[in-house]
C-alpha cells in the first residue's frame, strides 16, 4: 500500500516532464510501478546499458538506481555515451534522513529487504554530473508523507513540503540533468524576431546596428496595430537593405508583445531564435553574446539580466525595478533556478527547443501577453539549462513604452500564482 500510493506521487511528479508523447526509457527499474503509472505511451524499460536501442530517447529514467550501483561514476559514463544532448535524465534518490524509517519499514515487512545501499547527497549527485560532463538543472525535493491518510497526506505534500523550512525533510529528490559539450548548435544562424509597435523612428537604426552572427540570419518585424507609420517603414527598410538582409514581415493577429513573438518565431527559419526589443532599450550590439553562449552550449535558454550594470538614467523607473526585483525572486523560487531579470525581453532557445515548448503550451494555457513567463515556464517545464547574460539597459530614445506598469502587474501576480500551483505545488 506504501509503495503504491508513492510511485503515484512519484508519477505525478515526474509527468510534469514527460509528457504522453515522449519516448521514454527506465533504466533498471525495480519493478514496474511507474511504468503503469505514468501515462508516456513510449515507454520502455531496459536492464542493461548495452540494451538501449539506437533511438533518440527524449528522457531517461533513474528511479533509485544509483542507490545500488557498484561504480556510479561508470555507469553514467556509459549513458553519457549513447545519449544526444537533447536527451534529458531524470534521477530519482533519497534522502539519507529517512534512511532509519526504510529500515524499520523493511523490519516490519513494510518494504521489501534489499541489499545495503548508496545513500547520495546532493553534494555527491552534483559531483557525480561533475566527473561525467552532465550538467544539473534542476533539483526538487518531494514526499513528507509517503503514506495515504486522507486529507492530511494532500495537505503535507502537496502545500507544506514545498515551503522552504519543510523541504529539508523531504524523502525523495528528483533531479534534471543534460549532457554538457555536444554542441547541437555549433554552426546555426539566427531568427531574430522584433515586435514592433509604434517603434517607426527604430526600424532602420535595429537594421544598420544588427551585428552579423551567423552565415543565414534573417530578420523579422511583426508589426502589431501602430498609430504611426511603423508598417510603411518596416516595408521601406525591407526594400532598401533587400540586398544585404533576410528581413520578413507581418502583421499580428491578436493582441501583446507576446503574440507577436509567437508568430515571429512561426516564421523563423533558422536553428537558433532570438528576440530584440524594438525600443534598442538592450543595443543589437549585446546580440553575439546571446549568440556565442548558446552556440558553444554554456546552457539552452539565454536570458538577458539589466540589474548587473548601472542603467541609463530614465531607463526604468523605480516601481518596475522594485517589481522586477520581486517577480524575478518570485519565479527563481518557482522554477527552482536562479533569475535575476524575468522580465529582459531578450531571450535566446533553439527553434527545436521552441518547437517542443510550444507544442506543449497548453499545460500553462496561452494567457501570457507578454511572452516572457510563457517562454521561461516551456523550458522549466522542458528541463532546459536557463544561463542568464548581464546587458547594460539604455534609455529609450524614440516613442513611449508599452508597458501599463499597475494593469500589467495585476496580471503578473496571476501568473505567478498560476505557475506556483502548475509547477511547484503539485
Amino acid at each position: 500500500m506504501i509503495k503504491n500510493y508513492l510511485y503515484r506521487l512519484l508519477a505525478k511528479y515526474l509527468s510534469f516532464y514527460v509528457r504522453p508523447d515522449n519516448t521514454t526509457l527506465e533504466i533498471k527499474p525495480k519493478n514496474d510501478l511507474l511504468q503503469k503509472k505514468l501515462t508516456s505511451k513510449h515507454y520502455e524499460t531496459i536492464d542493461d546499458i548495452s540494451e538501449m536501442k539506437n533511438q533518440e530517447y527524449e528522457y531517461l529514467i533513474l528511479n533509485g538506481t544509483l542507490h545500488y550501483e557498484a561504480d556510479i561514476q561508470l555507469f553514467l559514463e556509459n549513458i553519457y555515451d549513447k545519449i544526444p544532448a537533447t536527451t534529458r535524465l531524470i534521477i530519482t534518490y533519497y534522502s539519507a534522513l529517512w534512511s532509519p524509517f526504510v529500515k524499520l519499514a523493511s523490519l516490519f515487512g513494510l518494504r521489501k529487504k534489499t541489499k545495503n545501499t548508496n545513500w547520495i547527497t546532493h553534494q555527491d549527485l552534483d559531483n557525480f554530473a561533475l566527473l561525467t560532463n552532465f550538467e544539473i538543472v534542476q533539483k526538487q525535493v518531494r514526499v513528507l508523507c509517503p503514506v495515504f491518510i486522507p486529507i492530511l497526506s494532500y495537505i503535507l505534500n502537496r502545500w507544506v513540503l514545498p515551503l522552504p523550512f519543510f523541504r529539508n525533510f523531504g524523502l525523495v529528490n528528483i533531479a534534471v540533468l543534460r549532457p554538457k559539450y555536444k554542441n547541437p548548435l555549433a554552426n546555426a544562424s539566427v531568427s531574430v524576431v522584433v515586435a514592433a509597435r509604434n517603434e517607426a523612428g527604430n526600424i532602420e537604426d535595429i537594421v544598420k546596428r544588427l551585428p552579423k552572427m551567423g552565415k543565414n540570419d534573417e530578420l523579422i518585424f511583426v508589426e502589431g496595430g501602430s498609430s504611426d507609420n511603423t508598417w510603411d517603414e518596416i516595408l521601406r527598410i525591407q526594400e532598401k537593405y533587400k540586398d544585404t538582409l533576410t528581413i520578413k514581415l507581418a502583421k499580428q493577429d491578436g493582441k501583446g508583445k507576446g503574440d507577436a513573438v509567437r508568430k515571429g518565431f512561426n516564421m523563423a527559419e533558422q536553428d537558433i531564435l532570438m528576440i530584440l526589443d524594438a525600443d534598442m532599450t538592450v543595443p543589437p550590439e549585446d546580440l553575439p553574446k546571446f549568440y556565442h553562449s548558446i552556440k558553444n552550449d554554456l546552457g539552452e535558454f539565454i536570458n538577458g539580466t539589466r540589474l548587473v550594470y548601472p542603467m541609463e538614467k530614465e531607463a526604468m523607473r523605480f516601481f518596475n525595478l522594485i517589481g522586477n526585483k520581486f517577480f524575478a525572486a518570485a519565479f527563481s523560487y518557482t522554477l527552482s533556478q536562479p533569475l535575476k531579470d524575468t522580465l529582459c525581453g531578450t531571450k535566446v532557445l533553439s527553434r527545436q527547443n521552441y518547437q517542443k515548448l510550444a507544442a506543449n503550451r497548453n499545460y500553462f494555457g496561452d494567457f501570457d501577453p507578454f511572452g516572457d513567463f510563457d517562454l521561461l515556464f516551456g523550458a522549466s517545464r522542458l528541463g532546459l539549462k536557463i544561463v542568464e547574460l548581464p546587458i547594460t539597459y539604455k534609455a529609450r530614445t524614440y516613442g513611449s513604452t508599452n508597458i501599463e506598469r499597475w494593469k500589467h502587474g495585476v496580471i503578473l501576480l496571476q501568473m505567478l500564482w498560476f505557475a506556483i500551483r502548475r509547477i511547484k505545488f503539485i
